[in-house]
């Protein structure tokens, strides 16, 4: 205990400015991410941007693979430049960034403004880990990047609640002055409070410095055993993405969370209306960030399980519990299964998760731990990549709500204007729902019998079993002399 207090109080000033920037960013981040897929999806006349599940994946899955890359670049731009003057950079774009996006309605508008806030995340992403590492030291580097993951689910857990409750109460756009007024906090935190912790100063051009980081990652990439790992892993990001990408949809759509929030008022009727919604349930966006309290409360329970496993044997554990939790999360429209499901996906994901950045640095010689933990970025965006195309134009065909009764209102030859501006996806349901002689319970209950939704948990689980296959197959082959 005194070794753990002596080391907490060993880290400079610039450590703790550093781990309370990486709170708030991703406060601001999860805030605004957690309930994009309904912000964008969700009808005009709630003050959402009805677009299609389609239009929802073309802008999710392109940028945020896009936000992933970046840092194999803006992090040798930082250390040729300096961090503060890129986190002032960064935080200058993140803000306005988070503004537009709650100020503009088209597609391309929204695009431009997730774009402009992607590269501003990727210019914040590489510093803050950057200088967790060089303001500890050999001795207390494990305490200190456990602080630091503790922040970043700390403010990935605060950030969902807060979004819920004030979309709940003033509507959307309140979610992104949120996410832009905690930028405002960390431009103030660094200003008056960071000190740049000492670097090696980079003479190099800016253009040569990129060149030379771009290299270096094909040279990473050039080991056989790194560059088939990293594409097997792909497999993974986007099993894992479906819970931000997709299942805010799912639950909207067809989940009944009310169930829960009843069990909830039947103990504490307080409770229950600090947890749900003025409508009587739960919003989707709170169901999924249990994943994030789920691991504040027991990764470190789980990682001292896995902690004598190989890391890829720990890898392909978790990968088949995460495989298990997202079908069942995704089976049916009871909303305890739900979450059931999260809390088996985020068990899996804490075996696995963290043991993917470990084993990258394990395959890494001894000189090149950096170079090769720097590819550790790549599967991560295109598992992004590949989540915006599932959640985005599949998930449309096999369990979108309005794509499905658009085809059975076009089997019974009903006659009902298209969705626009000027009528919406709530007015084509009403107007379904009165020419087929259901209510909107009834209506929601005879899609879900007819087209059967749940079934693209199929497709999701099956990707982890892919994954786990072939995660075996390269354990058994191509590291069998190790």
């Amino acid at each position: 205990m005194s070794n753990f207090t002596d080391s907490i109080k060993r880290f400079p000033k610039a450590f703790w400015v550093a781990n309370v920037m990486e709170l708030f960013e991703r406060w601001a981040w999860y805030g605004m991410f957690a309930v994009l897929a309904l912000y964008l999806t969700k009808s005009t006349d709630e003050g959402a941007l009805g677009f299609s599940q389609t239009e929802k994946g073309n802008i999710m899955g392109p940028i945020t693979a896009i936000l992933y890359l970046l840092p194999l670049i803006t992090g040798a731009i930082s250390d040729r430049i300096g961090y503060k003057k890129v986190l002032i950079v960064a935080y200058a774009i993140l803000s306005s960034g988070y503004f537009l996006m709650g100020s503009v309605t088209s597609f391309w508008a929204v695009y431009m403004a997730f774009l402009w806030l992607a590269i501003g995340a990727a210019l914040f992403k590489p510093i803050i880990s950057a200088t967790v590492a060089k303001t500890t030291t050999e001795e207390n580097s494990s305490i200190g990047f456990g602080v630091f993951y503790m922040m970043v689910n700390i403010g990935g857990f605060i950030g969902p609640i807060f979004s819920s409750k004030l979309r709940d109460e003033y509507g959307w756009n309140i979610v992104f002055i949120m996410a832009a007024s905690a930028i405002i906090v960390n431009m103030l935190l660094l200003i008056f409070f960071f000190k740049e912790p000492e670097r090696e100063k980079n003479t190099e051009s800016i253009k040569k410095t990129i060149t030379e980081s771009l290299k270096n990652v094909f040279k990473a990439l050039s080991d056989m055993k790194l560059t088939v790992f990293l594409l097997i892993m792909v497999g993974f990001w986007t099993m894992f993405n479906q819970l931000f990408y997709t299942l805010p949809n799912f639950i909207d759509q067809w989940v009944d969370s009310s169930v829960i929030y009843n069990s909830l008022a039947d103990i504490s009727p307080a409770l229950a209306a600090a947890i749900g919604t003025k409508n009587g349930d739960i919003a989707p966006e709170m169901l999924v960030n249990l994943d994030a309290g789920f691991i504040i409360l027991f990764q470190l329970l789980i990682s001292t399980l896995v902690m004598k496993l190989k890391p890829v044997n720990a890898i392909i554990s978790g990968i088949v519990v995460v495989s298990i939790g997202i079908g069942i999360a995704f089976m049916a429209d009871n909303a305890f299964y739900t979450v059931l499901g999260i809390f088996i996906f985020a068990l899996g994901e804490m075996a696995s998760s963290p043991k993917f950045t470990e084993y990258v640095g394990r395959i890494a010689p001894r000189d090149k731990a950096a170079l090769y933990m720097g590819t550790s970025f790549l599967p991560i965006s295109l598992g992004n990549y590949i989540a915006g195309i599932l959640s985005g134009s599949v998930y449309e065909k096999i369990s979108d709500k309005v794509s499905l009764l658009q085809t059975e209102v076009a089997k019974r030859g009903l006659d009902i204007p298209e969705i626009s501006d000027n009528f919406t996806q709530n007015d084509y349901f009403a107007h379904a729902g009165q020419l087929m002689g259901m209510s909107q319970q009834e209506l929601s209950d005879f899609l879900w019998i007819t087209y059967n939704p749940s079934q693209i948990w199929i497709m999701f689980s099956a990707i982890g079993v892919i994954t786990i296959i072939a995660l075996f197959l390269y354990d058994r082959f191509l590291l069998k002399n190790e």
